[in-house]
């Protein structure tokens, strides 16, 4: 048998392997037989720990991934005929295929993103225009991603006006929070700051692209909405029936702020780039808020830029790749791919 390369890039976080502490956790689990589909000790431990980190209220749903956890989060809050409201750089809009659609049944409304960010004057039009009719999809729901799809990240104040407007208007907020980590740890807040605090409903909690082996988890934030995610959990096909070793994962992310410590390191890797890039006089694309850079390249070096670094394509028309550091990424990791764009860039 051939041996797995060690090489490591920059193309996703999702390429990076699990943190040791993730690893011995599942290790720790596999022992002895306890019940099935979540009736275990780890996961009972890991809904009291998702107390004690968003708030008294929240309850943990283990899933198997970030598609599936933003399937389920999303479908508590609607209502069939009901619609949610995303931006057209949201990762449910291009990066989910028909999964929000075929398997939610889920109506999303697109708006224009500033940054990658929604704003509360172009989601107010959304609900403004809606005519009450039985013919048209009633905006319901909310979603943002935090970090977003470019890299950037909501403050707080960001965060608490889009959930207020969303409140008033009678519709729930969503957070995709598969970078929530990254977001956090950049600005020096709490999870709870970023999601119960300025009132987020239910989010989807990002863990793979934060050091663990496999799992994400749908986390509710009103009381309401556990029911609705527990059971749509099992119909959107997402209810690990061995949960504890998604729960063992979670759990040592969670248990002494694994999170935050691998998202510094994601997140000063990512500055790392950013700051040599701009030693060759190549300037980011977006805001270096979070573990992502983005970088302009000549459209016609593209594909070769592609072909000889490790990172990934994100818009060829514009010229521009992307690339995102792991909590393994090293400084010697970043060098190497510096040095390999600058034989492309120079």
């Amino acid at each position: 048998m051939g041996t797995m390369s060690r090489a490591r890039g920059f193309t996703s976080d999702n390429a990076s392997g699990a943190h040791p502490a993730v690893l011995a956790a599942i290790a720790d689990a596999n022992s002895g037989h306890v019940p099935s589909y979540g009736a275990d000790p780890l996961t009972a431990a890991l809904d009291e720990r998702a107390a004690e980190v968003f708030g008294d209220d929240a309850r943990i749903f283990p899933v198997f991934n970030g598609t599936g956890a933003n399937v389920v989060a999303v479908q508590a809050l609607l209502q069939r005929w009901d619609a949610v409201v995303a931006t057209d750089e949201s990762h449910m809009v291009n990066d989910e295929s028909t999964a929000p659609q075929l398997v939610g049944g889920t109506r999303i409304l697109t708006v224009a993103s500033r940054g990658g960010k929604l704003t509360t004057d172009v989601i107010a039009p959304v609900f403004d225009g809606y005519d009450g009719t039985v013919h048209h999809a009633r905006p319901a729901a909310v979603s943002l991603a935090q970090s977003t799809e470019l890299g950037t990240t909501y403050s707080v104040a960001e965060l608490s006006a889009i959930t207020h407007l969303a409140h008033t208007r009678g519709a729930r907020v969503h957070l995709d929070g598969a970078r929530l980590a990254n977001a956090a740890a950049r600005l020096g807040t709490t999870l709870r700051a970023l999601t119960t605090d300025v009132g987020v409903d239910v989010l989807s909690f990002g863990a793979t692209k934060n050091g663990t082996l496999f799992g994400d988890a749908v986390v509710t934030l009103q009381p309401e909405l556990a029911e609705p995610v527990d059971r749509l959990r099992k119909a959107s096909t997402q209810l690990a029936s061995k949960m504890r070793f998604v729960s063992a994962q979670l759990l040592a992310l969670l248990g002494d702020d694994l999170w935050r410590e691998n998202a510094r390191r994601a997140n000063a890797a990512a500055d790392l780039l950013a700051a040599r890039l701009r030693g060759l006089g190549v300037t980011p694309v977006h805001p270096v808020e979070a573990n992502a850079v983005f970088i302009p390249v000549p459209p016609e070096r593209l594909p070769a830029v592609v072909a000889a670094a490790p990172v990934l394509a994100w818009d060829r028309t514009a010229g521009v790749v992307r690339a995102v550091a792991s909590f393994d990424t090293t400084e010697e990791d970043v060098d190497a791919l510096v040095a390999e764009l600058a034989r492309h860039l120079g």
